[in-house]
């Protein structure tokens, strides 16, 4: 006799509240290309932790400091609160937009009145652009090759 498992569905993945002794945290995931990042918001003022560095040592360029740090600024939240940030995939830009997008996911999950600030600059989205696949007989996704007359 032959047992089938039962299919289940998978339930909505909805972000973790964390309480602890210690501290309270509210965790989301956020993405862009490839890069992926789980961020983790506390109530208590902190700095940004990427990958266990301080977000200015690890994005060594203003644009990606500016970007990593933009959900908070958007919330105008900066000076109490903190955040821990896993990221990997993609490059240097991808992460630190993947670090809004998760970062704005966690403050809408600390607190709802964020909400209409964040998505009014599309932080909530993910922005699915990702690199076109190359074609056979192209060079590049879209680039023919040259055509020569003779």
């Amino acid at each position: 006799m032959i047992k089938k498992e039962s299919a289940k569905k998978e339930p909505v993945k909805k972000p973790v509240v964390a309480k602890t002794a210690t501290s309270r945290y509210f965790q989301a995931t956020g993405g862009r290309k490839s890069a992926h990042a789980v961020v983790r918001v506390f109530n208590h003022k902190g700095d940004i932790i990427v990958n266990g560095k301080k977000y200015t040592d690890y994005f060594s360029t203003s644009r990606n400091q500016m970007v990593s740090r933009a959900a908070l600024e958007a919330v105008s939240d900066l000076s109490n609160l903190s955040a821990e940030v896993k990221v990997q995939g993609g490059g240097l830009n991808a992460q630190a937009d993947a670090i809004r997008n998760g970062m704005a996911k966690a403050l809408v999950a600390l607190n709802t009145s964020f909400r209409p600030a964040l998505s009014r600059l599309s932080y909530l989205t993910r922005d699915s652009r990702v690199v076109e696949r190359k074609k056979y007989g192209l060079k590049k996704a879209r680039r023919a090759p040259q055509w020569a007359k003779r």
